[in-house]
């Protein structure tokens, strides 16, 4: 069993949202052979809880505008560390860089088959670690 095209479709447009917000390290799974709940998953993560609301938010919108999909659920939206948004064909999981990092999704989700995203999300891998090392770099220099 695979992803729908329908949960493909869904997946497209989050990501491309994501990275419109200016997402980090976004990435999509097809886990529809290892749990019936859901076909997909897409990942993606901002260096602070604004951005990850911000980030939330778009996806959200576009998803209703475009495909004319509502989240069936919305968890974790006050404290903007690690929001979740289940459409029930796909699931959205937006995540401070800091807890992704801790939580380490893509560790789970690995053996599973990456969808193909659009060259704007493809283009966010590696972008949390850039920032980290760009704004460590800046704080350490602060402090010297």
């Amino acid at each position: 069993m695979t992803a729908t095209d329908r949960s493909i479709e869904l997946i497209t447009a989050a990501a491309q949202a994501a990275a419109d917000k200016l997402a980090h390290d976004i990435i999509a799974y097809d886990v529809s052979d290892v749990l019936a709940i859901t076909d997909a998953f897409l990942l993606a993560s901002a260096p602070n809880d604004r951005q990850v609301k911000a980030i939330v938010d778009e996806v959200e919108e576009r998803l209703q505008k475009e495909l004319g999909a509502k989240p069936v659920r919305r968890e974790g939206e006050r404290e903007g560390r690690w929001v979740l948004l289940d459409y029930v064909d796909i699931v959205v999981h937006v995540q401070h860089a800091e807890e992704r990092v801790f939580y380490a999704l893509e560790r789970l989700w690995k053996d599973c088959p990456e969808i193909e995203l659009p060259k704007d999300a493809v283009a966010t891998r590696g972008k949390a670690a850039e920032y980290a090392k760009q704004h460590g770099a800046e704080a350490d220099g602060e402090l010297s």
